[in-house]
């Protein structure tokens, strides 16, 4: 797509402006409770339906001006980035619990890392453009990493890794312990507070750093797995920012839900596996060499049978386990016959 410069900056600045009055309204400062409010179930259904709306919105208007070819691009780039985003809340939950953050400022912490998580992938985009057009070889790179992503991510759930990391003990906190004293509870939403005559940092600026830390390496992930759909810089960044948007709303309402989802890990290593393939496909065929050529119609339709059965199987795995465990629970209720 030749997308005019004029056009960018008012995405971007949409964006930005959705942003701003999601933050007006969740946070709501003309309301009479003061301070931040707890982020409740039916409101994070609206907002992460709205923002589901407009990314399918922008989709077709993309389809619309850009044609089948790139409306396809960014549907399978955005199903694939908003599949990456489930898992990545995954690693959410697990920071928010390992830093004890109170429910009613998790919605602040999320929408930095949201901030974050845009410029860096917005700098990693760039840099991945200017390789791809310098060295189309890299593609071989790319899709060599993407199929240890995938085997990665599956080996890790198989072992119960993320489960078991600590984030309170990350190399970025440990350097900041090292130097700066440390609040033991939380100031609101400080970042630093004066304690006793002395400059203390609090954990919510801890939680930041890691959050920081943990979107940088979702980055060298994701970013990867989309130029392998589409080369497309623009379609590349509107299908990350709109996976990326609504991820906070989607957070809390998946907090309770994620036991629910135990094949999700399964999918997203075959969705990784099979767009690492594709790559090492492309770079073969630019070498001059054709094994088969998968269409973006056929990646797009792959992804999201991919995940209708991941999504599909673990609701039943879950509504099966919720069936037996009454049963389970009623046999260690019968005391042994001990005659």
């Amino acid at each position: 797509m030749d997308v005019p410069m004029w056009v960018w900056a008012a995405t971007i600045g949409g964006m930005i402006a959705v942003l701003v009055i999601d933050l007006a309204i969740v946070d709501h400062p003309w309301s009479k409770k003061k301070g931040p409010q707890e982020f409740g179930i039916k409101q994070a259904a609206w907002w992460a339906a709205f923002y589901i709306g407009i990314a399918i919105l922008f989709g077709f208007g993309v389809w619309y001006f850009g044609g089948g070819s790139a409306g396809a691009e960014y549907f399978a780039g955005f199903v694939t980035e908003k599949s990456l985003s489930i898992d990545n809340l995954f690693v959410f939950y697990l920071l928010m619990g390992s830093f004890a953050v109170p429910k009613k400022y998790q919605h602040e912490v999320l929408l930095v890392g949201i901030v974050i998580a845009l410029v860096m992938r917005g700098i990693f985009i760039v840099l991945g453009a200017q390789v791809i057009n310098a060295w189309s070889e890299v593609f071989y790179l790319f899709g060599a990493f993407l199929i240890y992503t995938g085997y990665k991510i599956l080996r890790d759930h198989i072992k119960g890794d993320e489960e078991e990391k600590d984030f309170t003990q990350t190399p970025v906190v440990r350097l900041v312990k090292r130097f700066w004293p440390v609040s033991s509870e939380y100031h609101g939403a400080k970042l630093t507070v004066k304690l006793d005559g002395k400059r203390h940092v609090t954990p919510m600026l801890l939680v930041i750093l890691a959050i920081g830390v943990i979107d940088l390496v979702f980055a060298v992930d994701s970013i990867p797995a989309i130029f392998g759909l589409t080369q497309d810089a623009y379609i590349v960044f509107t299908a990350n920012a709109f996976a990326l948007l609504g991820l906070r709303q989607l957070y809390f309402l998946l907090a309770g839900l994620m036991d629910r989802l135990a094949y999700i890990s399964w999918g997203l290593s075959a969705i990784m596996l099979f767009i690492g393939v594709k790559m090492i496909f492309h770079a073969l065929h630019e070498n001059g060499i054709h094994i088969v050529d998968i269409g973006i119609g056929t990646s797009l339709t792959v992804i999201l049978g991919i995940m209708t059965i991941t999504i599909v199987g673990s609701l039943v795995k879950s509504r099966v386990d919720e069936r037996n465990k009454p049963a389970v629970e009623e046999e260690k209720d019968v005391p042994a016959d001990r005659s």
